[in-house]
């Protein structure tokens, strides 16, 4: 018994040190960056945010107590969870859903085309990084039964939308929506995209129709947050107020709404953690 439980601890820790290798994992990463354009300033926004989000992984992470294997593989999803992001902005200079599902390619190029063996040698983690990928972008977090599956899915989604919060602060308009910062806050909120803010609900890529549509978007996001721990941080960075208050709205109904949800956001946020989806 005591040498069966030696050898289980022995295959753990080597499982551990080929997770955790970190700075070979990087090193990977880096030269698939250097098949791409690393001047684009489309491509530079996503380099940055890759890295912002491990930072983002890492601090939830501890916050909530994490071990430190779930800790490196937090890491390690946040590391590769865009990745099809470069491919998307080299074949179509767009971030727009309707031009590639970034998700699905990034899972394609890691594990279809066996790229993930280049990042680590064991595939014990395989299902779980594939499905946290996978699902890191969809709408609604759905379909998943396995407690560490749902943990590193729910994850890497607090951690996008955290990093995100530090983009639409520091990134150029141009540069995420197209057009410039004075155009961006012209025009009404389309309809359909009100409802969903008013439902609390993230806004479908479908609904939006003008620019302010897709700042709203953005803050809407936030209403899809998995741990409380996130929303601490958000709050305690005035997240919210500081990115509603990035354009100015030439609309005096735009105005209005975007208070209303501004403050709607910040009181929802500050709720318990019941009111974090469960």
């Amino acid at each position: 018994m005591k040498r069966q439980r030696l050898n289980w601890q022995e295959k753990v820790r080597k499982n551990m040190r080929k997770i955790m290798d970190f700075e070979h994992v990087k090193a990977v990463f880096e030269e698939y960056l250097n098949g791409y354009d690393r001047e684009n300033d489309k491509v530079k926004l996503k380099i940055v945010h890759t890295y912002g989000v491990i930072r983002c992984s890492e601090e939830i992470g501890r916050r909530m107590g994490l071990q430190a294997e779930d800790m490196e593989l937090a890491k390690l999803i946040a590391l590769l969870h865009d990745i099809g992001r470069i491919e998307q902005l080299k074949r179509f200079n767009s971030f727009e859903a309707d031009t590639m599902d970034h998700a699905t390619y990034g899972v394609q190029v890691l594990f279809e085309e066996g790229m993930i063996r280049q990042f680590i040698e064991e595939d014990t983690w395989d299902d779980v990084i594939r499905t946290a990928i996978a699902k890191h972008s969809d709408y609604e977090l759905t379909g998943i039964t396995d407690e560490r599956t749902l943990l590193h899915a729910r994850l890497i989604r607090d951690a996008d939308k955290l990093d995100n919060c530090r983009v639409k602060l520091v990134a150029s308009i141009e540069a995420m929506l197209g057009v410039s910062e004075e155009t961006a806050g012209e025009g009404l909120i389309s309809p359909a995209v009100w409802e969903s803010c008013l439902r609390r609900e993230s806004v479908l890529s479908a609904d939006r129709q003008v620019p302010v549509d897709y700042w709203v978007s953005y803050l809407a996001q936030y209403y899809d947050i998995n741990f409380p721990e996130t929303c601490e941080i958000i709050e305690e960075e005035d997240y919210i107020t500081r990115i509603a208050s990035r354009l100015t709205y030439k609309e005096q109904d735009a105005r209005d709404k975007i208070r209303i949800l501004t403050e709607d956001l910040n009181r929802y946020l500050e709720m318990p953690a019941v009111s974090v989806k469960e």
